[in-house]
């Protein structure tokens, strides 16, 4: 069975690769050092503290700030096995105690932009915050590390992790991007709360300002540990929440790339445009768009009418359709689709919402909401986030696949920030879109977004499920990948049908047009991962 693991590991990891080209060869080139990029960001900045946040927003500004444990390649970003030591020494080491216990060693040269050195203290305050929150603290990657028992310090160069049982979701979780290594003395001082409004970080780049709504600045830092990076003398992330100005500013030369992605129409335009000033780089996405129902607000209160509102959704005819004008193309339940704990076709088509008779399946859609003893007179509220790609795309096509059944809905496109307070703290919403975009390709942890809210850290349906947590929970303690299958079909087939808690759209897919003079960068499966700007030169 290893042996059969290893070959769907090394298969994955094939077809991630060749899903990456380019227009064109690209040969080996001198770096040039020097130069500010200037890149577009289609978001706003909800609050500064990674611990807490989960868009992109926040990723492709302030992630150059921060240093991590670990990171993945940047040479190698495709790849779901390949991590590369940050602030840690040498290579990621391998776990001892039969899988249960990892220790890093900090590498000794690294410090804080405010002169502050950085040790294991500070390290371990960093994953105490995140996998141990004080009651009220967010976390919201705390579910990914329900394997890990205790975090410690034992001197100021080791940091060890013990599990309550091996793990191979442990060590990708470590390189999440949002996993930013904070001081400890600046949470002790400050608090937990201090670096949603604060930043300082050990990062290629210092933080200099943030005029919000316009940019935020960041210069070289001259003490970086990784020596000779930054190539950049500084960048300035563009705040440009709608696509026609990031396509503006790409084609005017005002921005040079994009990290998120365009959708098809606006990558052939800027190429026709641009010709061989562009260069385009494109890959399967991480990501997916999910809507969510209040399940604490009627009548979404019954399953009934959550599973009518997946079955009234033609997935299938909307990938074809959606694939041509947004950043979302593939047919997909939890799993990122070409991972081979994903679902195959034929088991998703028997999951209500796959069915692919969108007839028969809107039918019975139909017949549960009389028997639910819907009102169809009443218009509810669908909440949206403010930004063109995909959000508000999909949510007009979800609006009008629900319109097919009798569901009337209003549609409340929101600014991040505003959208993010509704979503988690007001809970004023019938259904809210939402989504679950992930980093490095991690199954075991990239499915926690459907345990109860008291336990995954990022699930605003406000349900719990005992069975799910239980599941999650036998999935990841599985060392057996055919174990690990059947767990995760089990799983799918209860959240997504059964008790019908929230629902995925369509997975993504990443198309980054950006100007033929940035060098260095090299696409992932995820706008999250491979950010920090260290290894990105401009020739010019």
């Amino acid at each position: 069975m290893a042996s059969w693991k290893m070959k769907s590991i090394l298969a994955l990891t094939l077809a991630l690769a060749l899903a990456v080209w380019t227009f064109g060869p690209r040969p080996a080139e001198a770096v040039k050092r020097g130069g500010i990029l200037k890149l577009v960001v289609g978001s706003k900045i909800p609050s500064y503290d990674g611990h807490r946040e989960t868009t992109f927003g926040i990723i492709h500004p302030l992630r150059p700030f921060y240093s991590l444990l670990i990171r993945v390649n940047p040479d190698n970003p495709q790849s779901p096995t390949d991590f590369i030591c940050d602030a840690c020494a040498g290579k990621v080491p391998k776990p001892t105690d039969g899988g249960t216990k990892y220790t890093f060693k900090i590498r000794d040269d690294i410090w804080f932009h405010n002169g502050v050195k950085l040790t294991s203290a500070d390290v371990k305050a960093t994953y105490d915050k995140i996998i141990f929150p004080p009651k009220g603290v967010p976390s919201a990657r705390k579910a990914f590390f329900t394997s890990v028992k205790s975090v410690t310090a034992p001197d100021s160069k080791t940091i060890v992790f013990k599990l309550k049982y091996a793990s191979g979701a442990f060590i990708p979780a470590l390189a999440n991007p949002f996993n930013w290594i904070y001081s400890k003395a600046d949470l002790d001082k400050h608090g937990t709360n201090w670096h949603k409004k604060n930043i300082n970080g050990s990062g290629a780049f210092r933080f200099v300002q943030h005029k919000p709504g316009a940019f935020v600045e960041g210069k070289r830092y001259e003490k970086y540990h990784l020596k000779g990076k930054p190539y950049l003398d500084g960048y300035r992330a563009i705040s440009a929440p709608k696509m026609a100005l990031r396509m503006q500013a790409i084609r005017g030369n005002r921005a040079y790339i994009e990290f998120r992605g365009f959708p098809p129409k606006a990558r052939d335009d800027l190429k026709k445009a641009l010709g061989d000033k562009l260069r385009v780089q494109e890959s399967d996405w991480n990501c997916n768009l999910l809507f969510t129902p209040n399940n604490k607000r009627a009548p979404f209160t019954d399953k009934r009418v959550r599973r009518a509102l997946t079955l009234a959704v033609d997935r299938w005819g909307g990938s074809k359709y959606l694939s041509r004008i947004a950043i979302v193309r593939g047919v997909g339940g939890m799993v990122f689709p070409k991972h081979p704990l994903a679902a195959t076709n034929e088991e998703l088509k028997k999951i209500a919402g796959y069915w692919p008779d969108i007839k028969k399946s809107r039918k019975e859609a139909k017949r549960l909401l009389k028997e639910a003893g819907v009102n169809l007179n009443k218009t509810y509220i669908f909440s949206n986030r403010g930004v063109d790609q995909p959000y508000r795309v999909v949510g007009t096509w979800l609006i009008d696949q629900w319109r097919s059944v009798g569901l009337k809905f209003k549609q409340e496109v929101k600014p991040s920030p505003a959208f993010y307070a509704s979503l988690r703290k007001k809970h004023d919403w019938d259904v809210s879109m939402d989504f679950n975009c992930q980093s490095v390709i991690n199954p075991l942890a990239d499915v926690s977004k459907f345990l109860s809210d008291d336990v995954s850290g990022n699930q605003y349906g406000q349900y719990q499920n005992r069975k799910l947590d239980k599941l999650f929970d036998q999935m990841n303690r599985a060392s057996d990948v055919a174990k690990q299958r059947a767990f995760m079909r089990e799983y799918e087939k209860e959240a997504l049908e059964t008790s019908a808690h929230q629902f995925i759209t369509l997975w993504w897919f990443k198309i980054n047009p950006h100007r033929s003079f940035v060098k260095g960068w090299k696409i992932a499966p995820s706008h999250y991962l491979n950010q920090s700007l260290d290894q990105i030169w401009l020739d010019r």
